[in-house]
């Protein structure tokens, strides 16, 4: 399967909370803020943007669950919002990509619209001011 770039979120780590347990199970949830670019869509991350991360007693699972809001421009110009919930393990570094998800979008975007039941996947990189989102659709 092939797959095309729809955007790019460039993620700013803000406030972290942590929770740990005697068991050896631990919460961390990562409060972020940022904006998101690509040939469809340039917007901001609009606030209550929430990473929860899992991580199993010994570090055996590493799950992520992140939900956030975008607003800004489609590429016709119109003015719209992205829901975007991205779900995903974290497993060991594969050639700069820090972890892999199965996001899903919602779009009040009569052009974006596609993007409401494509198939997408998105990865994790490292980036100067955080963490880079490459969210692709099947082509």
């Amino acid at each position: 399967m092939k797959w095309g770039e729809v955007l790019t979120v460039h993620v700013v780590i803000g406030e972290t909370v942590n929770l740990q347990n005697d068991s050896g199970d631990s919460v961390v949830m990562i409060s972020f803020t940022g904006h998101a670019t690509g040939r469809y869509f340039q917007g901001i991350i609009l606030g209550g943007a929430t990473d929860t991360q899992i991580i199993g007693q010994h570090g055996d699972k590493h799950s992520l669950s992140a939900r956030y809001m975008l607003r800004g421009t489609d590429y016709t110009g119109q003015d719209c919002e992205l829901y975007i919930e991205n779900n995903g393990e974290i497993h060991e570094q594969l050639e700069g990509v820090l972890f892999r998800t199965s996001p899903r979008i919602i779009t009040n975007s009569k052009a974006l619209s596609f993007l409401n039941s494509d198939i997408l996947v998105g990865e994790g990189l490292q980036a100067e001011a955080g963490v880079d989102i490459k969210i692709y659709s099947a082509v």
